[in-house]
């Protein structure tokens, strides 16, 4: 097997508040293969968005490893692209502005930049409206740009942090099935945060389980639905509702996992996920 694409190694976060220290991020270890689309899921305000900023070199961890094709990340480079659920992009720029704006940075010729950012407006079909303003653009548009603008650069691993958790259902629905789409043409290796099951699902190659605060590798569940993804995956029942089931029990138990620590604070949150883990692998041996 060869290097991964990005790779974690005993990774930990904390923060000192009022006198006390709290735990984030405890990742003992996770790899994400070269061209693996990878979705991660875990209770809320567990650490998922900390993860994404940490591995964007944005965020500096207390200890541990991060690298990206065996090369240890220290800070933001052009080898990672990360995109956020705000769209981030510059009101004043047309689309195609912000598109090649990462390359304009770069120092690129006006040449380059231009052929690459027709390339990415054709592949994300914004063609039409590259000399449009944000302004001018519905929410599932802009998300289109601010994908666009990362891919322009050519990043080795995307980084993407709930990117369509503010669009209406059927954006939504209609990215999602955008993004495998792109994915499927340009394999780039994805690291997917999202709060939402049933995208984690219809996403992922595997979907990585967090545990509630500080934030540990619960499970790790493959997807095994046929690629290319599309209306005949989201209507492969079947499947779906097995690997949601599986996803929906882990959930529960990490919400226990919370209630359990505050029931009882003689225990510690160690105990309390070394309990759980035990008990969780049982089950999905059970199932499998």
């Amino acid at each position: 097997m060869g290097t991964p694409a990005l790779e974690v190694v005993g990774l930990r976060k904390a923060y000192a508040r009022d006198g006390r220290t709290l735990e984030v991020l405890d990742l003992a270890r996770l790899s994400v293969a070269d061209g693996e689309f990878v979705t991660v899921v875990g209770p809320s305000g567990c650490g998922k968005s900390t993860l994404l900023h940490i591995l964007g070199g944005f965020i500096p961890a207390n200890t541990g490893e991060i690298r990206v094709h065996g090369r240890e990340v220290v800070g933001p480079g052009p080898d990672r692209g990360m995109v956020f659920q705000e769209f981030s992009l510059f009101p004043w720029r047309t689309v195609g502005g912000n598109v090649g704006w990462g390359l304009e940075v770069r120092g690129a010729p006006a040449s380059e930049r231009a052929t690459v950012v027709d390339h990415y407006l054709e592949l994300t079909g914004l063609s039409e409206f590259r000399n449009h303003l944000p302004s001018e653009l519905s929410g599932g548009m802009k998300q289109r740009v601010a994908l666009a603008r990362v891919l322009a650069f050519d990043p080795e691993v995307l980084l993407m942090d709930e990117p369509f958790g503010s669009l209406d259902a059927q954006t939504r629905e209609t990215m999602q099935e955008e993004l495998t789409r792109i994915w499927e043409r340009t394999r780039k290796t994805i690291f997917f945060v999202t709060h939402d099951i049933d995208e984690a699902v219809y996403l992922g190659d595997r979907v990585v389980v967090l545990s509630a605060r500080p934030a540990r590798l619960r499970e790790e569940v493959p997807v095994e639905l046929p690629r290319p993804r599309g209306i005949v995956v989201r209507k492969h029942a079947v499947t779906r509702a097995v690997l949601r089931q599986r996803l929906v029990k882990h959930q529960r138990r990490l919400k226990d996992d919370l209630a359990s620590t505050i029931a009882c604070p003689e225990r510690s949150r160690g105990d309390v996920d070394d309990d759980r883990g035990q008990a969780l692998r049982a089950g999905i041996e059970a199932e499998i």
